[in-house]
């Protein structure tokens, strides 16, 4: 689906409504304010969702950049299709070079920085290069929500792990390169979600095993399954997703499934979304689990 042009006050005017007309669309809730003299219809906005909300303002705002100036950090992640996950949309990122100012208003956050040939078009507009944007925003966001980003540029460009570590070689003068030293390493296209990435930083941080990630095995009724997290000691964990099952006959696929893992003798350790936010709880049921597997190995 194509995303729909940020209307402004001009190309308003232009279609033939007055400043009081387009008021009172906005009062009304016709028209959506995303900015500073720039509107959505309302029927846009859910289909769009947050980050695509940003993607529209930030296109319409990279189509007025200089040669020297480009979206940068979450605007250009937006642009590259990467997951943005509990990140600050209010303000477009632009990157322009060190030698003029920075500055942020209600509306942007420029970045004054050497982008050299880290620049890309997409959609008509120049961004950082997806490489590029990954380490910017594991120098400036928090681990959580870079790890996220970075996952899912690596299961969109999976031969993209070289640039990403020669982009963070190139940022060794920038301030956050320790925090981006962290986060790069760690990054994983294998995670196929969110909850996933989040999942795998959980586990890193609770020092149990490193897991393998998207691991296929044999069921007790010789169907093959591909499991979210796998230990060769026998333990499965598996993660489920923000939006639960609607159909019934999901949910009886799903336990089918789980028993079918079970009967083969693996111990299968599920948690929820919420459960990422307090994972002591299932930290306690992998580690009882793999006590379990132990025990039947013996």
């Amino acid at each position: 689906m194509t995303d729909p042009n940020i209307l402004t006050n001009a190309s308003l005017a232009v279609a033939g409504l007055s400043d009081t007309e387009i008021r009172t669309a906005v009062r009304t809730g016709s028209l959506v304010r995303v900015g500073r003299g720039c509107y959505l219809h309302r029927c846009d906005l859910g289909a769009l969702g947050p980050v695509g909300v940003h993607r529209v303002r930030a296109r319409h705002v990279g189509a007025t950049l200089g040669p020297d100036e480009a979206l940068s950090h979450a605007s250009a992640a937006a642009l590259h299709g990467l997951e943005l996950w509990d990140v600050p949309l209010d303000l477009v990122h632009i990157s322009r070079p060190a030698t003029r100012r920075g500055r942020v208003t209600s509306q942007i956050h420029v970045h004054p920085t050497e982008l050299g040939d880290d620049v890309v078009v997409v959609d008509g507009v120049p961004v950082t290069s997806a490489a590029r944007t990954v380490v910017d925003l594991a120098r400036t966001l928090p681990k959580e929500q870079a790890v996220i980003a970075g996952d899912s540029a690596l299961r969109l460009y999976p031969v993209m792990r070289e640039q990403v570590s020669r982009a963070l070689v190139d940022a060794r003068t920038r301030h956050g390169l320790a925090r981006a030293r962290t986060v790069v390493p760690f990054l994983d296209g294998r995670s196929e979600s969110a909850g996933e990435s989040l999942s795998r930083l959980r586990i890193a941080e609770a020092g149990l095993p490193r897991p393998i990630l998207q691991y296929e095995i044999v069921g007790g009724n010789g169907r093959r399954y591909r499991v979210d997290f796998f230990w060769e000691n026998g333990v499965v964990g598996e993660v489920d997703g923000r939006i639960k099952y609607s159909d019934p006959r999901d949910v009886f696929d799903e336990k089918l499934r789980q028993d079918a893992i079970r009967d083969a003798g693996y111990e299968v350790v599920r948690w929820t979304w919420a459960e990422l936010e307090r994972f002591d709880v299932v930290t306690e049921r992998l580690r009882q689990a793999a006590r379990r597997a132990a025990k039947l190995t013996r």
